[in-house]
């Protein structure tokens, strides 16, 4: 009986085990006639997901693909991937275009408004924030108006949301103030709720940048509002009328045109939860395009760094292992592109066309909740008795082991500007190899936080970047990890207590190599404020040189600084940095260096003075000036010739053909740097003296080097380099390394206007001063003679 009872088990047993599936097919097709009954055909892409759902509720074992034939398809929502849904393909039939969008066709009746404006009806129930005329996006109606070689936002006004021009707005609520962040920190965006008693805009947001700042004064742009609707191409929606306006260009045949509206905000998302995740999911050959901006959704500080973000993306992933994206075209989209969330591993982001969209083009950002003692703003710190002192993450929500390798992107961040063509934050392990990126207004890649190191940046071609922003590189990192305190002194002493406490969180070594950087507005390789644990060789840097700041253990070899050189800004006792083997082309631009690292040594200048002015501080010993002899630098080949002196200190070439995208179609699209000029900079003595006042010696800010090293928004101001015994300026507590900013409610820009000031004031018998230290204004009285 027992041994029945046990067969019938087994039985039962084996029936449950689903049987080995073959691989099924589901066709979406603008053309069902053109296949049999038999088939499984679809015309709308959702009923095809809904199919593959039902399949494997039947047999989880099935090996789904969903083959789309060519067309355009709208998506009236988007399509969402859990882990049922495991193994499932979404592709192009080969050969075919297939372009799945987030808007919907407008059926448009126009009529004549006034000159040059047409108007139309809106008769279905939607809601969309751009207009696309046949196929190309329109201009939201806005001042200035819109100029591909304007700069800042594509034209910008002082007086974009005066209280003069918003006068002439029968209804200013819905604008869209645009401004630039103080210091060109990224930007803010704002929504104007109305008018107050004086005339000017209430605003509400502003949320989209961690760094605390007014409005830039004149970088400035204002868009949807119907009276500025003014020239070809712009549009206005007046929702509680159901109205459109378009300015159509002169070849338009408004009785032709095909008119979308965008209504979706994602398009993919592939998302599982915590004990169920989605594995082995792939987007293959397929054009995305059309999604709604995201610039009043809700953000996220990503810790310490300057970012806020939306957590979104046209394609979103979260709680996923071993997907791919691939050989996609993503374009149109007002938002994040690609967006890796949270616990991700082993993700292959590939091949893809990303260009012509709003904010940032790949992103892998974890979540706070694996991070130890996060802090979430620039002054914000925990204290060392209060810190959890574990290195590395608490959790696995963060993304690891993904590779974003051979994507083309270019003109990403059109509408926000703290937007980068690959981000990385709160994650591990990331790969970022042979891309292309350029044509973006700050960051190609851009690394926000220490946590948790571990990434590799190689083959990269990286340039045009920093286009509408400032103080940044076409590389650009932070690192205000647990270490990091707002206060110098006090970081300098943690870290002298404890050496090892800057690799609690960069607990992996991130490699930068083997990468082609161009930054014009900022620096080629920038590590900013605690960025730690980098090796950083084989770089070719075209222009803007390479910047450490504020960091510990980095290691610089064998790198070439075009018409540049190393920006060594506020290095610490303990640092560990080194730098040898670089052929560097300008004398060091150091600000703040206490000492210089555990080795500079056996590197290549320019010239004698150069070398001579590092040897000073007791370094480059072994190091040698002289022509490095670059093969053929007009075609871009900077490899250096036999003879060159840039081998007897040690230096080795590397391949100069090997950067950015690979694949034969990417590489016939791609745009390369523009080749340097050399130049000959000889050290010189143009910068401004240093004039005493009051025993304290003072020199103007006169470079980026300085506005950058000492934390300010702009290049102006008189920074206070010393300060002698009994000096009235120490007594009234401004320090060495102050920059002061305005005496006597008086903006002082240099030296000049400071003394301008003082002689206005010279009956006082003391004067208030306003200085920026730490990146913080503080308000410092001064005696300008002692009190007996």
């Amino acid at each position: 009986m027992m041994n029945k009872f046990i067969l019938l088990l087994l039985i039962v047993s084996i029936q449950t085990i689903p049987s080995t599936a073959k691989e099924v097919i589901i066709t979406v097709t603008n053309n069902l006639t053109s296949h049999n009954e038999t088939e499984l055909v679809f015309s709308d892409v959702h009923e095809a997901v809904k199919q593959a759902y039902v399949l494997k509720q039947k047999n989880v074992a099935t090996s789904i693909v969903i083959s789309i034939e060519e067309g355009e398809y709208y998506l009236s929502e988007s399509i969402k991937i859990n882990a049922q849904l495991s193994g499932l393909t979404i592709k192009a039939k080969q050969g075919d275009k297939v372009t799945l969008k987030g808007s919907a066709p407008l059926k448009l009746k126009w009529k004549k408004h006034k000159k040059g404006v047409y108007v139309a009806k809106i008769e279905e129930d939607i809601d969309f924030d751009q207009l696309i005329i046949n196929g190309q996006p329109q201009i939201l109606a806005r001042y200035p108006n819109y100029n591909e070689d304007g700069g800042y936002w594509q034209g910008h006004a002082k007086d974009a949301i005066s209280a003069e021009r918003i006068s002439t707005w029968k209804n200013p609520k819905g604008a869209i103030f645009h401004a630039m962040h103080g210091g060109k920190w990224g930007g803010f965006h704002y929504l104007i709720e109305g008018v107050d008693k004086n005339g000017e805009a209430i605003l509400s947001g502003g949320q989209q940048n961690n760094r605390p700042s007014k409005p830039h004064e004149e970088l400035r742009m204002v868009e949807n509002v119907l009276e500025e609707l003014d020239s070809p191409h712009e549009w206005y929606l007046d929702k509680e009328d159901k109205k459109l306006y378009f300015y159509p260009s002169e070849e338009m045949d408004l009785s032709k045109v095909v008119a979308e509206g965008v209504v979706l905000k994602e398009l993919i998302r592939i998302e599982g939860v915590e004990n169920q995740i989605v594995e082995d999911v792939s987007i293959q050959g397929i054009k995305l395009e059309h999604t709604k901006r995201t610039l009043f959704e809700e953000y996220e500080q990503l810790l310490r760094s300057d970012w806020s973000i939306y957590r979104g993306g046209a394609i979103y992933l979260s709680n996923a292992n071993n997907c791919a994206i691939q050989n996609c075209e993503l374009t149109n989209l007002g938002g994040n592109v690609i967006f890796v969330s949270g616990h991700n591993q082993n993700h292959l982001i590939s091949g893809n066309h990303i260009y012509n969209c709003g904010a940032s083009a790949i992103s892998f950002v974890g979540k706070s909740s694996a991070v130890r003692s996060p802090s979430y703003t620039y002054r914000e710190y925990v204290e060392l008795s209060n810190m959890d002192k574990v290195w590395g993450p608490q959790s696995n929500d963060y993304p690891t082991n993904c590779v974003a390798d051979d994507n083309l992107i270019y003109r990403i961040g059109r509408i926000e500007k703290q937007t980068a063509g690959v981000q990385i934050a709160m994650a591990m392990n990331i790969t970022v190899s042979h891309n292309s990126i350029y044509e973006v207004p700050r960051a190609g890649i851009n690394i926000g936080d220490g946590t948790w190191g571990g990434h590799i940046l190689e083959y990269n071609d990286v340039f045009d970047t920093v286009l509408e922003t400032g103080d940044h590189g076409s590389f650009n990192s932070w690192g205000r990890d647990r270490f990091w305190h707002p206060n110098r002194k006090e970081m300098n002493k943690l870290v002298e207590n404890d050496v090892t406490m800057p690799y609690w969180d960069a607990c992996n070594t991130t490699v930068i190599r083997n990468n082609r950087f161009r930054c014009d507005h900022g620096w080629d390789i920038d590590l900013d404020d605690g960025s730690t644990n980098y090796h950083i060789y084989n770089n070719l840097c075209l222009n803007g040189g390479i910047k450490l700041r504020e960091g510990f253990g980095r290691r610089v070899e064998n790198n070439i600084m075009v018409n540049n050189s190393l920006h060594p800004h506020v290095w610490f006792k303990a640092s560990e940095d080194v730098f040898k083997r670089n052929i560097v082309q300008d004398s060091y631009k150091d600000v703040g260096v206490e000492e210089w690292g555990r080795e500079m040594d056996y590197n290549l200048f320019p010239f004698e003075e150069s070398l001579m002015k590092a040897q000073v501080y007791g370094i480059e010993k072994h190091s040698v000036y002289g022509n490095p002899a670059f093969k053929n630098p007009e075609a871009l080949d900077f490899s250096v010739k036999e003879n060159s002196k840039a081998l007897e200190i040690g230096f080795v070439n590397f391949s100069m053909t090997a950067f950015g995208v690979k694949s034969p179609a990417l590489k016939a699209m791609a745009k390369t740097p523009k080749a340097p000029v050399l130049t000959e900079k000889r050290v010189t003595s143009t910068e401004s003296p240093t004039v005493e006042w009051l025993r304290a010696k003072l020199k103007n800010i006169e470079s980026k080097e300085e506005q950058s090293a000492y934390g300010l928004e702009n290049d102006k101001g008189v920074v206070v380099l010393n300060i002698g015994a009994h000096s009235l300026v120490g007594k009234s507590g401004v320090k060495k390394r102050d920059v002061i900013l305005e005496v006597e409610g008086t903006r002082v820009a240099d030296l000049k206007e400071f003394f301008n000031v003082l002689k206005e004031n010279n009956s006082k018998s003391s004067i208030s001063i306003i200085v920026m230290r730490n990146q913080e204004e503080q308000e410092f009285k001064v005696l300008l003679k002692e009190i007996r």
